[in-house]
């Protein structure tokens, strides 16, 4: 029952993710229909019902877009809790490429996930200084991606909404 549901939008556009006990009041009180069905069935004393794996709701929400917060743990999200400069999953930090003392800023563009051993290598310098290769250079995420990036398992019927 840990499983997420993908929640869309009137005009099917993904807007969040669910847990599929909410999915299902969701549908049960017909705020939401059912788009795509997961293997499993929900059971009640008299009736089964089909595991949600995609809903819609009844009618368009206005969701005001803010972005994905800028926070620690959506970086290491990001980044997959692993180094950009080793690869290591063990002592991570937040680095900032151009370092703030040089005027960098916090920033989805200046920050990225580093080890402590990488980052105290780097110092105050800029990665090119250090003699760093960032594997991947770092980006603010879109909401279609950090939700994949939430849910850890797709379902297969997802990828035709976020793409």
């Amino acid at each position: 029952m840990d499983q997420k549901v993908l929640v869309l939008n009137g005009d099917y556009t993904a807007i969040t993710l669910c847990s599929v006990q909410k999915a299902f009041v969701l549908l049960f009180l017909e705020k939401a229909e059912l788009i795509a069905k997961s293997d499993g069935v929900l059971r009640t004393v008299s009736k089964a019902f089909p595991k949600p794996s995609i809903i819609r709701l009844q009618r368009y929400v206005r969701v005001p877009y803010k972005g994905i917060a800028l926070s620690r743990h959506n970086i290491m999200k990001r980044d997959h809790f692993e180094c950009q400069y080793c690869g290591s999953t063990k002592n991570l930090t937040l680095d900032h490429v151009l370092p703030r003392s040089r005027g960098g800023d916090s920033s989805w563009s200046n920050l990225l996930t580093a080890c402590s051993r990488c980052n105290h290598a780097k110092g105050h310098r800029t990665p090119q200084e250090a003699g760093l290769i960032i594997r991947q250079q770092p980006k603010k995420p879109t909401l279609s991606g950090f939700l994949k990036l939430s849910a850890g398992t797709l379902d297969e019927n997802w990828h035709a909404y976020l793409h």
